[in-house]
């Protein structure tokens, strides 16, 4: 019997890949290292995800760089999370700005440091008319914050009599997510080898 032709055709491009950027501490740990060259290390690795995002032409990229709970994390690695934030901010902008990359931030801003807040808004302000890739970076973020502040939304608009209880469905409720422009996520990866999604985007990977 002939074998039949092996299947050639390309596998399908994620429209929007999400990835929760875990194990760094762990890396730097099993190599005798402190943790913040292990966060080091990860940024060279979201420039090497950006890099080959752009090259298989994937719309949406959305990273998990600093979650609600992190901020129980020690003060002393908290502001060296914050500090690389920032200067990858300064770093990087240049280069995705020239190669078509939209930043977005997603997550309670008012939890962040306001030098930090003040580098998100200038970084998203000077990519904001670019489409090649659009790159949204979750700094305290939580999917259950996401869910409350949508229902929020909701409430706000009701209490107003902008809208009736039927008229708060999953389409309205969707519109609402920190993530409403997007694609829902058709490809998760949490690096570092665990299996959970830690409270991130969990309205969106349901």
């Amino acid at each position: 019997m002939d074998t039949p032709p092996a299947n050639t055709a390309p596998s399908p491009v994620p429209a929007h890949v999400a990835i929760i950027m875990d194990g760094n501490g762990r890396w730097a740990r099993q190599r005798g290292q402190p943790r913040h060259k292990g966060h080091r290390r990860g940024a060279q690795s979201v420039k090497d995800t950006v890099k080959a995002c752009i090259r298989h032409r994937v719309g949406h990229l959305t990273l998990f760089a600093f979650s609600s709970e992190n901020w129980k994390r020690p003060p002393r690695e908290v502001g060296l999370l914050m500090e690389l934030l920032l200067s990858a901010i300064s770093d990087e902008i240049r280069e995705l700005a020239d190669n078509g990359v939209r930043l977005r931030f997603i997550g309670e801003r008012d939890a962040v440091p306001a030098n930090v807040r003040r580098a998100m808004a200038a970084a998203e302000a000077r990519t904001a008319t670019n489409a090649k890739l659009i790159l949204t970076i979750a700094i305290s973020y939580g999917g259950r914050w996401d869910i409350t502040q949508a229902a929020r939304q909701l409430a706000r608009q009701a209490a107003a009599g902008a809208l009736v209880a039927e008229e708060i469905t999953e389409q309205a409720f969707a519109a609402r997510i920190a993530t409403a422009d997007m694609p829902a996520p058709d490809l998760f990866i949490r690096t570092g080898g665990e299996r959970r999604i830690s409270n991130f985007l969990l309205w969106q990977l349901a």
